[in-house]
């Protein structure tokens, strides 16, 4: 039976193929946008609800009559000099939209948290039964840590709420956040001298939103639910988007990590006097060389969620990437 249902961060990468499932299911999709005239681009088959996480008063319109509540509106960039907005989005942001959605009455509540809040141990594969207790090493980690741990004592005081932890996202969506479309955008305008060391786990934007939709469907309160296809070396990557890109070019070279940590330490430096993001942000650096494998066994067989194969989604995504003009024609 169709349900109503509300997405934030619904023009986002995960939101917007959490709206896509839903619709296609016959749900009806309310969002909350902080521009209406974006919502109504990127969201026409949508109920718009004008509003943000961080302003209370504007999530009770929202959240009104709704059964399900999907909170995938956050703030994910690696570096900003008020550190602070990270804890005013991501975890005070999350706070405000339980608070309003236990008030409404809403039925069950989905919480896109992230990976990053996993005990990561070097060389070893985990999966989600085991929660770092300590703080990560960025003022973004640690804002959905503490995100993540709001969420968990509502459950404990009785909410029905699961917790759906996607890896670095791609695809097609119309997302300007930093990630792997941005490299298939640099390397297609070959503006990539050099990579970084390491790598990281990805998850096909589509398999992320219609993983939280199966999530709501069938998992139980308190659930949790890695979404990953499997982790990815920025080598293995950046060759990969060649291929999709259809480019015979040279991979560019690996960057040392002494050398890449000192270009990191400065830029960080001089963006604390100017403002301006660092080349390579220091968190940005420590999450590529993390050597820990997030297993997201639990999806596939409770949900029965599929990933997509990295090779399959970067055609997919650069497919999309030239049919909205966002690889400039050659």
């Amino acid at each position: 039976m169709p349900k109503q249902t509300l997405v934030t961060g619904g023009t986002g990468m995960v939101g917007h193929f959490i709206v896509q499932s839903l619709l296609r299911r016959g749900h009806r999709v309310r969002a909350l946008v902080r521009s209406l005239d974006k919502g109504r681009r990127l969201l026409p088959d949508c109920e718009l609800v004008e509003g943000d996480v961080t302003a209370p008063a504007s999530l009770d319109p929202a959240v009104a009559g709704c059964e399900w509540v999907f909170h995938a509106a956050g703030f994910p960039e690696q570096w900003m000099k008020d550190h602070r907005t990270f804890e005013r989005i991501n975890a005070d942001g999350t706070a405000n939209m339980v608070a309003a959605s236990r008030a409404a009455g809403v039925a069950r509540f989905m919480f896109t948290s992230t990976i990053d809040v996993f005990t990561w141990r070097p060389g070893a594969d985990y999966d989600e039964s085991e929660l770092d207790p300590d703080p990560k090493n960025t003022h973004y980690e640690r804002s959905k840590q503490r995100a993540d741990r709001i969420v968990a004592e509502a459950v404990a005081s009785g909410m029905d709420a699961v917790f759906l932890h996607p890896s670095a996202v791609y695809g097609p969506a119309p997302s300007d956040s930093p990630g792997v479309n941005e490299l298939i955008v640099r390397l297609w305008n070959n503006k990539v001298p050099g990579l970084l060391p390491g790598g990281f786990p990805v998850v096909f934007a589509p398999d992320a939103g219609e993983g939280h939709v199966l999530a709501a469907e069938r998992a139980q309160p308190g659930a949790r639910f890695i979404l990953s296809e499997r982790y990815h070396s920025l080598t293995d990557q950046a060759r990969a988007m060649l291929v999709a890109l259809g480019i015979d070019r040279t991979l560019p070279r690996v960057l040392p990590l002494w050398l890449a940590s000192l270009v990191s330490t400065i830029g960080e430096l001089k963006a604390g006097i100017t403002g301006t993001p660092p080349l390579i942000p220091k968190g940005q650096l420590k999450f590529l060389q993390v050597d820990s494998y997030p297993v997201a066994n639990r999806a596939t067989t409770e949900l029965g969620l599929a990933f997509t194969p990295f090779a399959d989604g970067l055609a997919k995504t650069v497919e999309w990437l030239r049919a909205t003009e966002r690889l400039a024609k050659r």
